[in-house]
């Protein structure tokens, strides 16, 4: 039992490394380069949410699915903690940053919505992690 926990403590600890890689990832785009590639910060936000979602359920021993369906993986949270209902529109409204961004003329992104994807991103990284480090 004590390998498993290790196992699953260690697990959990590089989800949160790749989640806020995502999300510094996001902040250091937004920050730094001129003309800003709105489609990939969104995207990174939305990475850096996912994850903790996923993190999240890993910790309840569940395997997460391979979505990108916010709604998805935030409905499984609530299941286990109706606390999340708190971040679920932040985590709702990154869903179409997870796929759509990555192909041409397929979502049209101006810098208020890389914005809220950032904003989203980081209450929904910071939510996650609190709830997780108190396991």
């Amino acid at each position: 039992m004590e390998l498993f926990y290790m196992s699953m403590v260690n697990n959990v600890v590089e989800w949160i490394r790749l989640a806020k890689m995502d999300i510094a990832t996001s902040h250091y785009l937004f920050e730094t380069l001129h003309p800003k590639p709105l489609e990939i910060i969104c995207f990174h936000a939305q990475q850096a949410a996912e994850k903790m979602l996923k993190c999240y359920l890993i910790t309840q021993n569940i395997n997460p699915p391979k979505t990108h369906d916010m709604q998805v993986l935030c409905d499984m949270c609530i299941e286990r903690n109706e606390d999340f209902n708190e971040i679920y529109e932040s985590a709702v409204l990154l869903t179409r940053y997870g796929v759509i961004p990555r192909y041409p003329a397929e979502i049209t992104i101006i810098q208020d919505d890389a914005n809220k994807a950032l904003l989203c991103g980081d209450m929904v990284v910071c939510f996650v992690e609190a709830i997780v480090l108190n396991i």
